[in-house]
């Protein structure tokens, strides 16, 4: 097992460089009635953000990365086609799963991004023998979320530097490791999907395995509404949901108002564009893509890389489009997974110097 280190300089800097340099000119003149220092602070984080990119894209060329279809059986262009009814069946193990595994318990945002960047990291470990380390640094804000308020994270693909726009609740973990998946080198939103899940899903916390089921539920039921806001919210409310899980899933797409709407459904289809040019399937990737992804993988010849454990919900090899009624994955007793949980959340949440993040530089 050899090791591999992405610095991520501009991840430490107090505020995100490159949209320090967009902005710097524009709040200058606005507050000192002259751009002169603005460009200059604009040069200086230019600057540094280049060099921190240019470092890390040396780097990553090191990194060994997944190839999906050898490993899984599936990629962007070859992903089965899922009917409604499996869909629906899915739906209702999820809930139950859920339902019984349910914990209010939450993790401080700092503490679980470096949690999650380790489950991350030993879960491609597996795969490709290389440990990727990456800093763990994760903003809560970024001028992004204004023109893309549909978004829930973002990820600078040449920095590396990531942010969470808004507090989303059970689902915190699983959006957190996704945009690590993508400092990670991983740009594909499926692919930062799939590795995000299996790394929680197979973590053995429960608060981290409650956030890849929500993801996973949450996923199905946008997939079957169409991407119509009210119909997910319809669908979230008619499943059986305990209502501490319902308040989460209502509250990740609350009723946007006209103007949001009409904000966000424009940057959504540019969003959309962008992702097929760069060789994927659209926002698609994230729900429809996801879950076909999930299900062909644990019923197919490649299962043995599909999570374990309540992190698996099919267990069948059985063609991935067929209707016939389908055997979910036992679940383990509720005893023994429960003490199996708490062994593991205790040894993360002793939360250990981390010496994949070593002391921050200064920039």
């Amino acid at each position: 097992m050899d090791d591999i280190r992405i610095p991520n300089d501009a991840t430490y800097s107090p505020v995100p460089l490159l949209e320090l340099g967009l902005v710097a000119p524009v709040l200058s003149r606005l507050l000192l009635r002259s751009t002169a220092p603005g460009l200059a602070l604009q040069t200086a984080a230019l600057a540094v953000y280049a060099a921190s990119a240019s470092g890390d894209w040396v780097a990553r060329r090191g990194v060994r990365r997944i190839d999906f279809q050898a490993t899984f059986g599936a990629d962007v262009r070859t992903l089965p086609t899922v009917v409604d009814g499996v869909r629906e069946r899915e739906v209702a193990l999820l809930v139950e799963r859920l339902n019984d595994g349910y914990t209010p318990a939450r993790i401080p945002r700092r503490q679980l991004a470096r949690v999650v960047d380790r489950h991350l990291t030993d879960r491609i470990a597996a795969i490709t023998g290389q440990r990727v380390r990456t800093s763990t640094e994760v903003r809560s804000f970024s001028v992004l979320g204004f023109a893309f308020p549909f978004a829930l994270g973002t990820s600078d693909i040449l920095s590396g530097d990531v942010a969470i726009l808004r507090d989303t609740g059970i689902f915190e973990p699983h959006v957190i490791a996704h945009e690590l998946a993508h400092r990670k080198g991983y740009w594909k939103e499926l692919h930062a999907q799939v590795l995000a899940y299996l790394a929680l899903a197979d973590s053995g916390d429960p608060v981290l395995l409650q956030a890849a089921l929500a993801e996973r539920l949450s996923r199905q039921l946008a997939a079957l509404a169409g991407h119509d806001p009210e119909a997910y919210r319809q669908r979230a409310g008619d499943i059986g949901l305990r209502p501490e899980l319902r308040r989460h899933f209502l509250g990740l797409r609350p009723p946007p108002d006209a103007i949001t709407a009409a904000i966000s459904d424009a940057m959504k289809e540019l969003y959309d564009l962008r992702l097929r040019a760069m060789g994927q399937n659209g926002v698609s990737d994230y729900d429809v893509g996801f879950t076909a992804f999930l299900y062909a993988l644990e019923r197919g010849p490649h299962h043995h890389q599909a999570a374990s454990g309540p992190g698996r919900v099919w267990t069948t090899t059985s063609p991935p489009t067929t209707t016939v009624p389908l055997a979910p994955t036992p679940i383990p007793a509720p005893a023994d997974r429960a003490a199996a949980a708490d062994r593991a959340a205790a040894a993360d949440r002793a939360d250990p110097a981390d010496p994949a993040d070593p002391a921050r530089p200064t920039l």
